[in-house]
């Protein structure tokens, strides 16, 4: 996308993602960070805001991800540092440089 580098991810790993990506809201929104451990790096919720409480995000493996939406699968092969919103047939995806650093990274995850 975009001229951005492909970074593939495992079934087996694990995403951040709000429950109500699975109720149909829309914007779905994503964005990444550097993969650690066992995990992709993204964070994925519905709606226009993110939520900042601590039990926002589930851990959920990605082969599980179609069943929740399958329309946002094409985006998780964007390297740390990449955002997308997808509603509808509206797409955006850009490139967020703050993703990279750590302090902006863990006061994003809040």
């Amino acid at each position: 996308v975009l001229g951005s580098e492909f970074w593939p991810i495992e079934l087996d790993q694990k995403i951040g993602i709000s429950s109500n990506v699975k109720d149909g809201i829309v914007p779905i929104n994503g964005l990444r960070h550097v993969p650690e451990a066992d995990t992709t790096g993204w964070y994925i919720w519905a709606g226009e805001e993110m939520d900042t409480s601590d039990d926002f995000f589930l851990p959920l493996h990605v082969k599980h991800l179609d069943v929740w939406n399958s329309e946002i699968l094409k985006f998780l092969a964007l390297p740390p540092g990449w955002r997308f919103l997808k509603a509808g047939d509206y797409e955006d995806v850009w490139f967020d440089g703050s993703l990279l650093t750590g302090e902006a990274s863990r006061k994003d995850q809040k």
